[in-house]
């Protein structure tokens, strides 16, 4: 059940305070790695039937098409998925949701579109360089926020919570 004291605006209860509200950010970190997992075999399956498609088109272009496969679908298809449902009223990837998580801005409200594709950049660049060790930065501070999300201006709460 929400609680009223952490209506989505900036104001004296936003963002929630993790010793007051514990319940905000219990388990946020484990089900943050939960929901990636969901999210990546969803992408995974979309990039199978893209690939498929795109197979087809490349042998008709005779091979004009090739790049497509490893670069540039690839890419388009992660950064779409992840920032356009960053930025929509569910404010959740699909993964999110199956985990009761919720993205919102550090100043209140939802997040915008910019701020979902710095978050999504973020995650996937910093991902890159550090082997998944950005997510140890969630662990050390009380609102489990992540590198890309103080980058990013966000904050990744229970949906059930607020």
């Amino acid at each position: 059940m929400p609680l009223p004291e952490l209506a989505l605006s900036a104001g004296p209860g936003w963002p929630p305070d993790p010793v007051t509200v514990p319940s905000a950010y219990r388990g946020v970190t484990l089900r943050r790695v939960l929901a990636y997992l969901v999210d990546l075999w969803l992408i995974g399956l979309v990039l199978i039937l893209l690939n498929f498609l795109l197979g087809l088109l490349t042998i008709l272009s005779f091979g004009l098409l090739w790049p497509l496969h490893f670069l540039v679908v690839p890419m388009a298809v992660t950064l779409a998925y992840h920032s356009l449902q960053l930025a929509s009223p569910a404010a959740a990837t699909v993964g999110m949701r199956c985990f009761d998580l919720e993205i919102h801005s550090i100043l209140g409200g939802r997040t915008t579109l910019a701020q979902a594709l710095v978050h999504t950049i973020c995650f996937y660049g910093s991902l890159g360089f550090s082997a998944g060790l950005l997510l140890l930065v969630a662990l050390f501070n009380p609102r489990r926020r992540t590198l890309h999300d103080f980058l990013a201006g966000t904050l990744v709460l229970r949906k059930s919570v607020v």
